[in-house]
């Protein structure tokens, strides 16, 4: 597939050497690399509306990272020293003195999880760098979508689901580390499950829009479901799409643009909702339970079913 483009040789083993060559992408720095936010060791004024800021490097990748994943537990953070991040002091306690993230205790970490305020996410809205060029996205496995900005997320969506939820990062941040140092790959952006399921329900709900006499059902039939699934690259079954916990969305060497799905399965995370997310297809992430006392999740010894 990749005889066409000059970058490549025409030995697969020539291209998979090439890929390995090329200089590594620090998954941590993807998405404040989108933002016109301070990225020295030295914090920096930043204005916001009628707001004032000051922030380093290494807090304006802490406020991209929580923001693209809604919820990361502070040690899996780092700051500017590259020390596990700890919320009563340094990075984590500026930020949040600035109204800009909260700490939420949760049992079995020491130093509990950090989400964004709306004020934090206003913040990083406010500072997109402007995206040059254009990139296809309609078709099988993107859908159509004129709006494919990374999306940010303030608060917590799942209370009951944060013990599950705050490992996403971990996973996704090890499949992204395969991805470029195996293949070469681009990462662009992350999808977590609310924005698929958003779309979907947009889908469900789009012949009841703007409609006095609509009981709020959907009538969509079991094709026209299997088709939106198919052409989103989800697993249909049994009547039921099935959305991953997240996609990383990148770019091949050659220009084409593919995703990866991944999902973190927990010690509590079982039954019809368990088997759905082995069902799903992509890379599955074996987490730990906060509860039962176990070591935090080592995505080094996860397991990872690559697709």
């Amino acid at each position: 597939m990749f005889d066409d483009d000059p970058r490549w040789g025409s030995d697969p083993r020539e291209r998979d050497d090439d890929a390995r060559d090329r200089d590594p992408v620090d998954p941590r720095e993807i998405f404040v690399n989108q933002l016109d936010l301070p990225r020295g060791h030295e914090r920096e004024l930043v204005r916001d509306r009628d707001r004032e800021y000051t922030l380093r490097g290494s807090e304006s990748r802490t406020l991209s990272l929580v923001g693209v994943f809604r919820v990361i537990p502070a040690r899996d953070l780092q700051d500017h020293k590259g020390q596990p991040c700890d919320p009563r002091k340094g990075d984590l306690r500026h930020l949040r003195e600035q109204g800009l993230v909260r700490t939420i205790p949760l049992a079995g970490h020491r130093q509990g999880v950090v989400v964004l305020t709306e004020r934090g996410k206003d913040l990083l809205e406010s500072d997109r760098r402007q995206h040059t060029g254009s990139r296809d996205r309609e078709g099988r496995g993107g859908g159509k979508d004129d709006d494919w900005r990374q999306r940010f997320y303030a608060e917590l969506k799942k209370p009951r689901e944060v013990e599950h939820d705050s490992q996403i990062y971990r996973a996704c941040e090890r499949a992204a580390e395969r991805l470029e140092e195996e293949r070469g790959v681009r990462v662009d952006r992350i999808v977590l499950d609310y924005e698929l399921k958003s779309e979907y329900q947009r889908f469900l709900q789009e012949h009841n829009r703007g409609r006095a006499d609509s009981d709020g059902r959907p009538d969509r039939d079991p094709s026209e479901i299997r088709e939106w699934a198919f052409d989103h690259d989800l697993k249909y079954s049994d009547g039921h799409v099935q959305f991953p916990d997240a996609r990383i969305e990148y770019q091949e060497p050659d220009g084409r643009w593919d995703h990866l799905d991944v999902e973190v399965v927990t010690v509590h995370y079982r039954g019809a909702r368990g088997a759905a997310a082995r069902g799903s297809g992509g890379s599955i992430f074996r987490g730990s339970s906060a509860r039962t006392g176990s070591a935090p999740f080592d995505p080094d010894h996860a397991e990872g079913l690559l697709r």
